[in-house]
């Protein structure tokens, strides 16, 4: 995954009114309630179902490190959706998202001034629209270049140009060296 699709990832997370399952007997059998059956489990994680009904038990307490974060990583991705799908819908039709970010910025612009990158520390809350544009992005697997060109446009428009108050010769933004990224919806 890249910076991007980790940065939603980690907000979608941030949306949860309940914690998932913790114990390893717990993840399992809230799987096998959204999956069906110990075959699809075993299926996703890699493992037999002989395994799967084994954790379920009981019988198997500490699965293999990959397994443990596979189990973990599958509770998460499935874990209240209609929430998650909530949060990112209110951010696309009137909350905006706001990103917190520690990256290189560089610009095309008029003559006269520099384009040289620079490291900025920034907090910019970005309209719906972009949130719109980032989470069909998503959805639609896009890359995360493509993604992060969407928040360097929301950025442009947004703090660089002051919603066209300001630096209306600007051309492009460029964004890149992320040293941190952070998204809130």
């Amino acid at each position: 995954m890249g910076e991007i699709e980790d940065a939603i990832a980690r907000a979608d997370r941030e949306s949860f009114t309940r914690q998932p399952p913790k114990t390893l007997k717990g993840q399992v059998g809230y799987l096998l309630k959204q999956m069906g059956s110990a075959k699809a489990v075993a299926a996703e994680l890699g493992v037999t179902a002989d395994s799967v009904n084994r954790y379920r038990r009981g019988a198997r307490k500490h699965p293999r490190a990959d397994v443990a974060a596979k189990i973990n990583d599958a509770v998460r991705q499935r874990w209240q959706p209609m929430v998650r799908k909530h949060r990112q819908k209110q951010a696309a039709a009137s909350g905006g998202i706001t990103v917190e970010t520690r990256a290189r910025f560089g610009y095309t612009s008029s003559a006269g001034s520099t384009d040289d990158g620079r490291f900025r520390r920034l907090t910019v809350k970005l309209p719906a629209a972009y949130a719109q544009r980032l989470f069909d992005a998503r959805e639609s697997g896009a890359s995360d270049q493509q993604m992060r060109q969407i928040i360097a446009e929301g950025f442009k428009e947004i703090y660089f140009q002051d919603g066209g108050a300001r630096a209306t010769g600007l051309s492009d933004v460029i964004f890149n060296d992320i040293d941190y990224l952070d998204l809130d919806y």
